[in-house]
């Protein structure tokens, strides 16, 4: 077997990694929109990398059956302050999003990866 090939920048443990979710939405299935507003949801990632996350996703579009879409204006409103904060502290951030210019935004605000549910179809 060949040992699998390190992405660079991301957490190489030697270990199965654990990423964080922090959903930036008002209407999430998992919180129930806790962690919409950035403060909490800063504050929530740094919890979830203190309880061992390797990886922090943040995703600024409820994908929950029913949900509506937001804008691409709201979207990055709700990720670029979550996702800059996060990695200027140093946290490998995904980014949670089916739209390239969000995704395109995160990456400039230092994301490291894109987590794109839709395998890049959506747009």
């Amino acid at each position: 077997m060949q040992p699998i090939p390190c992405v660079t920048g991301l957490p190489t443990p030697g270990r199965t990694l654990v990423m964080g979710v922090v959903n930036v939405t008002p209407d999430s299935f998992s919180d129930g929109g806790e962690f919409l507003e950035p403060d909490a949801a800063i504050r929530h990632a740094f919890e979830l990398l203190a309880e061992g996350a390797d990886i922090i996703d943040v995703g600024g579009e409820s994908t929950r059956p029913g949900a509506v879409r937001p804008t691409t204006s709201v979207e990055l409103q709700r990720v670029l302050p979550v996702v800059g904060a996060l990695a200027e502290a140093g946290a490998v951030v995904s980014i949670d999003t089916m739209r390239p210019v969000v995704a395109a935004a995160a990456i400039d605000a230092g994301a490291r990866l894109v987590n794109d549910v839709s395998g890049g179809r959506a747009e």
